[in-house]
């Protein structure tokens, strides 16, 4: 707590909520805070990465930006973990369907994340670490998207490191293995969460297809997920 703020984050020690749902996008943060939160007050702008604390149903909740990729999510959710006493957060963000049954719009509950970034490196594992979701969350998460009939499914994700890939058919290996989608968060999320001994879960909308010429604008990205944050918010 004595770190803070910190070079990435000026909020002060109490003014962010123990449950922080954190959009890589802090556009779509922003929207989820004007549209779902009572009385949000900003707490964080450095780099544009906006973070908003108010309620929802009486409870008090965070949101805030993560940025695109594993160092960007592993610095935010490292510092709010360690330095601001967070105890779950809820990445939502958009993802790359792999598998033919996963559509346009349809909701992944990450129930592991697989990844070929080095992350886990630095925690000098005598083995191979399984980032895996919150069960808790990943239940409660489940039930929500049952109730509000959301088109859903529950497994592992690739978090990958990179986007433009030189690698040529890189991603049909991880079809093979029965991945549903790629993003590029949720794995040193779960890794961050592990080493915290907090919780964490992913909470994704296909934005496109892999293979099928099928994507989602920017503009339905930003503004489209709503059964997604609606999801994340019921957790």
């Amino acid at each position: 707590m004595a770190q803070t703020p910190t070079p990435h984050n000026t909020a002060s020690p109490g003014e962010i909520a123990p449950k922080v749902l954190m959009p890589g996008d802090p556009l779509r943060a922003k929207l989820c805070a004007e549209t779902y939160l009572e009385n949000p007050v900003c707490f964080n702008t450095v780099r544009n990465m906006f973070g908003y604390t108010g309620t929802y149903k009486g409870e008090r909740v965070s949101v805030m930006g993560s940025g695109m990729g594993m160092p960007s999510i592993a610095i935010y959710s490292y510092e709010l973990y360690h330095f601001y006493n967070v105890e779950q957060i809820i990445r939502f963000g958009s993802a790359g369907a792999l598998q033919d049954d996963v559509k346009l719009m349809d909701i992944v509950l990450a129930m592991g994340a697989c990844t070929d970034s080095n992350f886990a490196s630095q925690f000098e594992l005598p083995g191979t670490f399984a980032p895996i979701a919150s069960y808790r969350l990943l239940a409660k998460a489940a039930a929500a998207a049952e109730k509000i009939g959301a088109r859903t499914h529950i497994g592992n994700v690739v978090s990958s490191d990179v986007f433009y890939s030189d690698r040529k058919n890189g991603s049909d290996s991880w079809k093979k293995m029965g991945a549903l989608c790629v993003e590029m968060e949720s794995a040193a999320l779960y890794m961050n969460a592990a080493r915290a001994g907090r919780e964490a879960l992913t909470i994704l909308t296909i934005s496109d297809h892999l293979y099928r010429p099928e994507a989602l604008s920017a503009e339905e990205r930003q503004n489209g997920f709503r059964q997604m944050m609606e999801v994340a918010l019921a957790v």
